[in-house]
């Protein structure tokens, strides 16, 4: 009985805490883990960039290579369809594609591939020391894996969305459905 009594009041107590309201986003809050994630990059326009030049804007920022076969490519295409549906909106958002694959892709080619999938997605390189301290600051991992026709580059996916006061807030995972990924970066806009 007095088990009963100890597991009642124990439900009682429980039921008198603050309700826990879902959070608004359907990415993944991300704020606590990133509070110092930032790069040291070059755009493909010869620009040197830092993630501070675009405060005042919503970033989408993730990490790929142009060879990439299937998940950067599509990402891209992903992004350029919430720009589209974002309308007059887009103007204060900011795709940036980041390469870890420096070797092969040199500004040229990120200034002919990252704008064709929409004109205002930027390309940022580096060295390789650029490169890895950018990875490191975000938690992505990358590696170049020996293929018969030369190499791939294995590497984390996701697309992070920083705030306009250039916080990381959330990751979206691989493929995030393009109207939820337009849901966050409104809310991020609205200043949620």
């Amino acid at each position: 009985m007095r088990g009963l009594f100890i597991l009642l009041l124990v439900a009682l107590l429980a039921g008198c805490e603050k309700p826990k309201l879902p959070s608004p986003f359907h990415a993944g809050d991300v704020s606590v883990i990133f509070t110092q994630a930032d790069f040291h990059l070059t755009d493909h326009n010869g620009k040197p960039r830092a993630l501070a030049d675009f405060r005042g804007k919503v970033v989408a920022l993730f990490f790929g290579y142009t060879h990439c076969p299937d998940v950067c490519p599509t990402t891209l295409a992903d992004l350029a369809q919430v720009m589209d549906m974002l309308g007059a909106d887009a103007g204060r958002v900011q795709v940036l594609f980041i390469t870890v694959d420096p070797e092969r892709d040199k500004p040229e080619m990120l200034a002919k591939y990252v704008p064709a999938f929409h004109p205002s997605f930027l390309g940022l390189y580096g060295d390789a020391q650029a490169t890895a301290q950018a990875a490191k600051s975000f938690y992505v991992a990358y590696q170049k894996q020996p293929t018969s026709s030369g190499y791939n580059m294995d590497h984390s996916v996701g697309t992070f969305l920083v705030d306009p006061n250039g916080r990381v807030r959330l990751h979206a995972p691989l493929a995030q459905r393009a109207v939820w990924l337009t849901d966050d970066i409104r809310l991020l806009l609205a200043g949620i």
